[in-house]
């Protein structure tokens, strides 16, 4: 059976201080409490700038044994170089988020919603990407979506990110030995929950879809009136009726 890390996109939000955090616990603990109730969290912080070595450093300490940080990989990568001549800075990101050591996730690289697909930019980018990493790419543009590129994915055993929005929805198909799925909200971008209905609709898929896996990596997205951590939670308890060994 795989590992289930179920857990939310960021944790450090002003609005989940009394829905999620106790009012007075100071910021500074609020990664540990985090790690008190989920198992994952991905940092979409490092998307916008690369964070200091002393910042994965106390993630890494401030968070529980097993834990792991899924890492959203810089914009300059995705967005402004798009995928091309970026060996130098993935080895500048990569060397500063291996800090995070043994916690270190997947890593998300999430491509602008006007780049098209291309078979030779796509098959460059993946050819040299390290094999000692996890990666995982999450098309914005539906030209991506096609089994060809998922395909090219799995000779690579590279993730596709499957995730949910309102009128853009991934199939739920797995390209390497682990799965990674985003939900940004089903109603609202980042502003809706989930209801019970669909989340065990979605239950039932990843059941089956994980079976053969060694990894389920979930991470919601909907941020609002911290929306994600109880879709989380339900997701997970979901699950657990499915898969009882699931932490």
């Amino acid at each position: 059976m795989p590992e289930y890390y179920i857990g939310t996109s960021g944790w450090h939000y002003d609005h989940w201080r009394e829905l999620f955090y106790p009012e007075k616990l100071p910021k500074l603990k609020w990664l540990e409490f985090y790690a008190e109730h989920f198992t994952t969290v991905e940092l979409n912080n490092s998307f916008y700038h690369l964070p200091s070595e002393k910042a994965f450093v106390n993630w890494r300490e401030s968070s529980s044994k097993g834990f792991v940080f899924a890492v959203k990989v810089s914009r300059f990568i995705t967005h402004i170089k798009r995928l091309k001549d970026v060996t130098e800075p993935l080895q500048n990101f990569l060397s500063r988020a291996e800090f995070l050591r043994y916690k270190l996730g997947p890593l998300l690289y999430q491509l602008p919603p006007n780049m098209k697909r291309n078979d030779e930019t796509l098959e460059a980018f993946l050819a040299s990407l390290p094999h000692e990493h996890c990666h995982v790419l999450e098309f914005r543009h539906d030209s991506w979506i096609d089994d060809g590129v998922f395909d090219t994915l799995r000779r690579h055993n590279v993730g596709l990110c499957v995730f949910d929005m309102p009128d853009f929805t991934c199939p739920l198909v797995a390209t390497a030995d682990f799965t990674y799925i985003r939900f940004h909200g089903s109603a609202g971008l980042y502003s809706s929950c989930y209801s019970d209905e669909e989340l065990s609709s979605w239950a039932k898929r990843i059941a089956e879809v994980g079976k053969n896996l060694k990894a389920v990596y979930i991470y919601f997205n909907n941020d609002a009136e911290a929306y994600a951590v109880k879709n989380a939670e339900t997701l997970r308890q979901m699950l657990q009726e499915i898969i009882t060994d699931i932490p």
